[in-house]
């Protein structure tokens, strides 16, 4: 039997035309629509004050926004506006109530509305038995899809179950089916009810074939869904769907495991590192790109792939220009510049030799860390610096291990990365100034990497495989030797670098720190002119330091002034700077001008001190005093010192008669013992001998001349042990204009390694005891 569907209704020849993105309705249906589209807004005006009909026709491809009549398809529905929303976005939401089928036979425009000459469609149905088997297995499929899809309410069973038209139950299945909209045109396209079915169950059952197929899927992935985001579980359904349709798996490698693989194989590593990094490549391509853990492997292989594996810096084995450049960057320090063109020397005549550990111990300020970049440019090095100062974590040096979050390397490689090359010169600096604490103990993290016969598989944390840093030029600094923890000092070679002379300071300032601070702060050549006579001035009274920081800074300081005298044009250049007007650039001078007094004074003597600004002279009194016998000590000095003063008045009681001075030389009378600045410590065994003399002087009347001064520990049998710092002792000596100075003859050896311009014009007198001493004391009288 065949009929007409809604034969009973009469529609009009023409009808305004919606298209609809993605969404095919089916008659008999009530569907909820939201309309943006100007243009589909303005079909929606038209039709709703009049009957409300209109024609929905999807569109063939949904991103168009601009329709044309070919981007349409011909078949479509009639629809009435039931209800009408307008909201406040400007959109409108729409409530239309799907009546029929219906062909666009001609697609035109009017008054700037798409409208259709339309032909109503009418749908064969044909009773039989292969029609009602079609049926019963499409509503035995719908109610299977509907109890397995979540996204379905069990209500549309109910609906379904108040139909009995065959094409009224067809058409409401075919609107609830979750499928492409392709696939639901094609449905809503037949012209017969068998067809319709046919296809209507084949979609069915490939959608009852998904479901079951996500079902399996969730069981397998459930136990990884509490530990992951949602992501690792859709990319584990992609994963499994793959493997069901039979695809190669090498096809799940996306554009960032492959951009991975060359980055991978351009960088060169070692097979046992190019290994490990190929294993985490593979454990990336099986998680989601969202996983928490695949962040942490592609953070891992990042650092992996941009470590200088095999690239390296060219050695530059010219050894006249590696001269010349550190003859421009500093004006002396001799030996470390030759222990650097040594270096250079060697690798001319081997292929590969084990990178030096050398140290630069001195004061601050003498050009330890420029020293460092200057190494680096002689040898066409790239140069890094690391900075160990406060540092109290070992996984500051080794960095941390990857179970930690946020774990990074440490700095060793991650100032290699830094550096681009796996031969940098390489500065560790104020490694004096490290502590340890419960979180491990950094010196002894880097014994690995400073020790020539290990380092070349340095084994760092976070990366979990070996590094070779043989080819690293390493140099620490240090400002006392005495902070080295003895393991690292045994790996080291010692460089020390003494504080500059006077001369060499004036040299320093002229040739290299004026010119640097009068281009920094705009200065023109010529602009400001600074006599010698100023230079020594800035020099005595405004800095008192080993090194030229200070002096750099009171330079840069006098430039700052010029330049803005030179804009607010209060001076002319070129200004010319005197020590008759220094003072109004610098001010009152922040030291006097320390001169000795050379006249003899019975109970004073000169020593020689080292501090941490270098080389220094002390004088100490002493006076007898009525009393009990007591030693009285003033002037803050350290237990050391102390203990020095008590050993030479046990030796001079202990000896009185064999100086001529009588048992009872000490009995009822205190020694009193003074260091000048008292508000300054003072500390150390090697004020031992002048703090004996003092007391010979101080015992016998016979006064001692200032321009002699002396340096060295004593024991309780009067002999002179050898002491520290002779280098910048004799620089202090020089500069306070001493004459003669007494040193242990176990510290002559170290004269011979001093420059000429630090012994010249100084007498050096080595001793062994203290009757030797004596007997230069009574010699001068």
């Amino acid at each position: 039997m065949t009929k007409k569907i809604h034969k009973d209704k009469e529609l009009p020849d023409s009808i305004p035309v919606m298209p609809l993105r993605d969404v095919v309705l089916f008659p008999g249906t009530v569907f909820p629509l939201l309309v943006g589209r100007p243009s589909s807004l303005q079909v929606i005006d038209e039709v709703f004050d009049r009957d409300r009909l209109l024609m929905l026709v999807t569109q063939t491809d949904s991103s168009l926004d601009d329709v044309e009549p070919e981007d349409l398809y011909q078949v479509g529905v009639i629809c009435r506006i039931t209800q009408l929303l307008r909201l406040p976005t400007g959109m409108t939401k729409i409530l239309v109530e799907v009546q029929s089928r219906a062909r666009a036979e001609v697609l035109f425009k009017k008054n700037g509305v798409l409208n259709a000459k339309i032909s109503p469609i009418e749908i064969d149905v044909v009773s039989n038995s292969r029609t009602k088997a079609a049926l019963r297995r499409a509503v035995a499929g719908f109610k299977s899809y509907v109890s397995q899809n979540e996204s379905l309410p069990d209500e549309l069973l109910l609906a379904l179950d108040r139909l009995t038209q065959p094409q009224q139950l067809a058409d409401y299945i075919s609107a609830y089916i979750e499928c492409d909209y392709q696939k639901k045109q094609k449905l809503l396209e037949f012209t017969d009810l068998y067809n319709q079915l046919l296809l209507l169950v084949r979609l069915l059952n490939e959608e009852i074939d998904i479901l079951k197929l996500e079902k399996t899927i969730d069981n397998l992935t459930r136990e990884k869904l509490s530990k992951t985001h949602k992501a690792y579980y859709l990319h584990e359904q992609m994963k499994l769907i793959r493997r069901e349709l039979g695809e190669d798996a090498e096809e799940d490698d996306d554009d960032l495991i492959l951009d991975y693989r060359e980055r991978i194989r351009k960088a060169k590593m070692p097979k046992a590192v190019q290994s490990k990094a190929l294993e985490e490549l593979d454990r990336l391509s099986g998680m989601a790109d969202l996983s928490p853990e695949a962040t942490v492997v592609r953070t891992y292989l990042d650092w992996l792939c941009d470590l200088p594996w095999s690239k390296k810096s060219k050695d530059n084995i010219d050894i006249e220009d590696a001269h010349r450049i550190l003859e421009e960057d500093h004006y002396g320090l001799l030996k470390p510049k030759e222990r650097i063109l040594e270096h250079l020397s060697v690798l001319e005549l081997v292929d590969k030799m084990k990178g030096p550990i050398l140290c630069f111990v001195g004061p601050p300020g003498v050009g330890k860390t420029s020293l460092g970049k200057s190494i680096a440019r002689a040898m066409n090095h790239k140069f890094v610096r690391v900075s160990l100062g406060g540092v109290r974590d070992e996984s500051e040096i080794r960095g941390h291990r990857r179970t930690y979050i946020g774990a990074l390397p440490g700095r060793i490689i991650q100032s290699l990365k830094r550096a681009g090359k796996r031969n940098p010169v390489f500065l560790l600096d104020e490694i004096d100034k490290m502590s340890s604490d419960l979180r491990g103990d950094p010196a002894s993290a880097l014994l690995e990497a400073l020790d020539p016969e290990q380092n070349s598989a340095f084994l760092d944390h976070y990366l979990d495989v070996d590094f070779d840093l043989s080819e690293v030029l390493f140099i620490t600094t240090a400002n006392h030797d005495d902070g080295i923890p003895p393991a690292l000092w045994d790996r080291m070679e010692i460089i020390r670098l003494p504080g500059y002379m006077r001369n060499e300071k004036l040299h320093i300032a002229r040739k290299f720190l004026f010119p640097k601070q009068s281009v920094a702060n705009g200065l023109k050549e010529g602009q400001l002119e600074v006599t010698r006579e100023a230079f020594l001035r800035i020099i005595d009274v405004y800095t008192r330091e080993a090194g030229v920081r200070e002096l750099e800074r009171q330079i840069a300081r006098i430039c700052r002034k010029i330049a803005r005298k030179v804009v607010e044009k209060k001076v002319k250049p070129p200004v010319r700077l005197k020590v008759s007007n220094l003072k109004s650039y610098l001010g009152v001078p922040p030291y006097h001008e320390r001169k000795l007094q050379f006249d003899r004074k019975v109970g004073r003597a000169t020593g020689l001190a080292w501090t941490a600004a270098g080389g220094d002279i002390l004088s100490v009194d002493i006076t007898l005093l009525r009393g009990k016998g007591g030693l009285v000590l003033t002037g803050q000095l350290g237990d050391v010192m102390k203990e020095s003063a008590r050993a030479a008045l046990s030796y001079l009681t202990d000896h009185a008669n064999n100086l001529g001075l009588g048992d009872d030389v000490f009995r009822g009378r205190d020694v009193h013992l003074h260091i000048p600045e008292g508000a300054v410590p003072k500390d150390g065994p090697s004020a031992g001998i002048t703090i004996a003399a003092a007391l010979y002087s101080a015992a016998t009347g016979k006064a001692m001349p200032q321009d002699l001064a002396m340096t060295g520990e004593i024991t309780l049998r009067g002999e002179v042990l050898a002491i520290g710092g002779l280098a910048e002792k004799l620089i202090a000596a020089k500069r306070y204009k001493i004459k003669t100075v007494l040193i242990p003859r176990e510290n002559l050896p170290q004269l011979a390694d001093l420059a000429p311009e630090v012994r010249r014009g100084i007498i050096v007198t080595p001793v062994d005891n203290l009757e030797q001493v004596w007997d230069i004391i009574n010699s001068v009288q």
